[in-house]
């Protein structure tokens, strides 16, 4: 499918690996050029040689920052307009679940969770709308299920994914005139190497296929290529009618909606 991203620049938070890299990757493949962002240096190179060929490299802008930093954030957009002189969608790809599991977290968890998983998708928006305010284009964040389901996540992460979703939803309302639209997808359980759930089933196998088999209709983990499709699509102008809703992907797993 042809979504018309050709010639469009997307600024890709937390793409050096897993859900975000592989958004990076279908932009890529549409056209798009994109800003290839993580906090490691080593993961960031690894991703930008996989992703470069003669064809791409010269629409991808590696850049390693850590965006709970303000002022990395800044610098990020600054080089981003100096080498592409635009941008059209801002991808937020942002956060961590790890944490103190319980009823009773303690407080540098609200921080600390805080700051990753919500505070820091609100100041790379905050930096990206003076730039998509001059032409249009769009913002989607990546949440999780844990913003509208009961689950054993720890309670930090839960409340400001959550919130990012919430968000999403009343910034929508905001930015809809000036034609920029704001999503967010909810993925549920998604493998991919080196992530949370690889360890998981280091450490739990039994346990771990045992919460697939009873909370995910489909059996299966999801895969970053599936969530990957349809960002993609969420910032193409196929998707133009779409702003202010937030795409559940998670096997069936959610009963709450």
């Amino acid at each position: 499918m042809n979504l018309q991203l050709t010639n469009q620049i997307c600024f890709v938070a937390g793409s050096s690996r897993g859900i975000g890299r592989a958004i990076a990757a279908a932009l890529l493949a549409e056209g798009a050029s994109i800003v290839l962002t993580g906090r490691n240096e080593e993961s960031l190179e690894s991703t930008l040689a996989e992703l470069a060929t003669a064809e791409t490299h010269t629409r991808i802008l590696p850049i390693a920052a850590d965006f709970t930093n303000p002022e990395a954030v800044s610098a990020a957009f600054a080089r981003t307009l100096q080498h592409f002189g635009k941008i059209d969608h801002l991808i937020a790809n942002l956060g961590t679940g790890s944490g103190t599991p319980g009823p009773t977290p303690p407080p540098e968890d609200w921080t600390r969770l805080f700051d990753q998983n919500f505070f820091a998708s609100v100041r790379l928006t905050e930096a990206a709308l003076p730039h998509l305010r001059a032409h249009g284009g769009s913002i989607l964040y990546i949440s999780s299920i844990v913003a509208v389901e009961a689950t054993p996540a720890p309670l930090p992460y839960c409340a400001a994914k959550a919130a990012l979703t919430n968000y999403a939803k009343n910034l929508s309302r905001h930015l809809a005139a000036e034609k920029i639209r704001v999503n967010t997808i909810a993925p549920g359980n998604i493998f991919f190497p080196g992530g949370s759930w690889e360890r998981h089933l280091t450490n739990r196998k039994e346990a771990v296929e045992s919460m697939l088999k009873t909370e995910v209709p489909q059996n299966r983990f999801g895969t970053p290529e599936e969530i990957a499709s349809l960002a993609a699509y969420l910032c193409s102008p196929l998707a133009a009618f779409s702003t202010g809703s937030t795409y559940i992907m998670d096997g069936g797993q959610t009963r709450s909606l």
